[in-house]
């Protein structure tokens, strides 16, 4: 498994040396070292089975690591310290030392990621494969090892920083309490899984000044009476589940996102590993970056911003999902209508409201168009590797919109809780936008390949 995992990897590798010699560090290629390391850490996330949460959790810390090192390569970019809660003062080059930024970056993103991840000897054999690479690339000794030195500055800070945004204390606090209620939610076939990161809540956000700072509207009363609100959605779910076509379908699959998928055979039950929502996110940030011809960074913005509007996103959508506890279709429809009805998706492991797909794919979809422009086409192939078809979109509003109404599609959400967080997600997103300034007042990217040799100036 470890073979299969990394090979992707160093094929990736292999193409960046052929083409990375010291005369020919094109901007493409520089960046490609980041994007491989962005790769290798969301087949980490799904190998480790993580929570769409906290798999957000390790792309923003690990993102915001390669973009504080890389910064110092282009004076366009300003340091997020002070802009996203609790980051103090990133340490700076030595002034008058000689770096090779990408590698100090990329290594201190992928520092990060091993220490938030479970499955530590796949990042490590990555970052092996990509230090000997590097060091075929006529770059000094002393430079590299400076370089190494730098990266791990990064990574020991942000980890600091990280360490006391609750996520450890949150480890200890007390399970879910499954209510008998009527309307709230309770554990769901086939696998009955206990409800996932209920204290989600307590985390530090990285820009909302709390988790409740979004908070939604109330959901619809859960009435059971044939005419009332909320059983005309329950219904309008057991309707469409009927009515799906083809294209629908497709639409619901490429979109699940749910790592949790059990299959059950008999007396067997497994799990199919997939991509978290946020995953499928950064991997359409790596679409972008790509297909623009971003250089180093330019995507480690794309990627910074984007980890930041996925993570609070998550904590501003499982804030609510654990205040209202809203039950979920399959265990109305079951109770009420059809008790062997299924939805055409596996039900994940939380409370329905709202929608967690609606509220990152919006705030997500947010900040790509800040950076990337509003009719910014792409086709997304992230779910290939999963088995899953290939979909083309004029914008990234439209790929959110198209992720949102997946839920309806899925048979897993209402649809107050899709309209409802996408309301969320775009406030989430234009406060990422407004808040995170990656450029510096008056600022242009420089021109110059952003990772060729620099020496620091020791400016924090």
């Amino acid at each position: 498994m470890l073979k299969k995992l990394i090979l992707p990897a160093m094929l990736a590798l292999a193409a960046l040396q052929a083409g990375c010699a010291k005369a020919d560090r094109t901007r493409s290629s520089e960046a490609e070292l980041l994007h491989t390391a962005m790769h290798q850490l969301t087949d980490v996330i799904v190998y480790d089975i993580f929570s769409p949460p906290q798999a957000s959790r390790a792309y923003a810390y690990a993102s915001i690591a390669a973009y504080e090192t890389l910064r110092h390569g282009d004076s366009a970019y300003q340091t997020l310290a002070e802009q996203v809660n609790g980051l103090t003062q990133v340490p700076a080059p030595e002034a008058g030392a000689e770096y090779y930024l990408p590698l100090a970056g990329v290594h201190a993103f992928m520092t990060v990621g091993k220490a938030l991840t479970f499955s530590q000897d796949r990042m490590d054999s990555l970052r092996s494969v990509m230090h000997n690479r590097v060091r075929r690339m006529d770059i000094p000794a002393p430079v590299f090892e400076r370089s190494i030195v730098y990266g791990d500055k990064v990574a020991q800070h942000v980890l600091a920083w990280a360490a006391k945004d609750f996520f450890i204390q949150s480890r200890g606090y007390p399970k879910f309490t499954v209510s008998s209620a009527p309307g709230e939610w309770i554990p769901t076939p086939p696998a009955y899984i206990d409800a996932i990161e209920p204290n989600w809540k307590m985390l530090r956000p990285f820009v909302m000044d709390s988790s409740s700072q979004f908070r939604p509207k109330p959901p619809l009363a859960f009435d059971t009476s044939s005419q009332s609100p909320f059983f005309v959605q329950v219904k309008e779910v057991l309707e469409t589940r009927k009515q799906l076509t083809d294209e629908q379908r497709e639409i619901a699959g490429f979109w699940d996102c749910n790592p949790y998928v059990m299959n059950v055979r008999g007396h067997a039950m497994f799990a199919t590993k997939k991509i978290t929502p946020g995953g499928h996110w950064m991997s359409i940030a790596s679409i972008a970056a790509r297909k623009s011809d971003a250089n180093l960074m330019q995507s480690a913005e794309a990627y910074a911003r984007t980890a930041v509007a996925l993570a609070d996103g998550f904590i501003s959508s499982w804030d609510e999902k654990y205040r209202s506890a809203v039950v979920r279709p399959e265990t109305v429809i079951n109770a009420y209508l059809d008790e062997e009805w299924e939805p055409l998706l596996q039900t994940p492991p939380f409370p329905e409201y709202t929608s967690g797909h609606s509220v990152i794919s919006t705030a997500a979809a947010a900040v790509l168009t800040d950076q990337f422009g509003a009719s910014f086409a792409f086709v997304d192939d992230s779910e290939v590797k999963y088995g899953l078809t290939v979909r083309s979109f004029p914008s990234f509003e439209k790929a959110a919109a198209e992720a949102a109404i997946s839920r309806l599609y899925g048979g897993i959400h209402y649809r107050m809780a899709i309209e409802e967080g996408i309301t969320q997600g775009r406030r989430v997103g234009e406060l990422v936008v407004q808040r995170v300034q990656t450029r510096a007042r008056g600022g242009t990217p420089d021109q110059p390949v952003a990772g060729a040799l620099a020496r620091g100036s020791g400016d924090s």
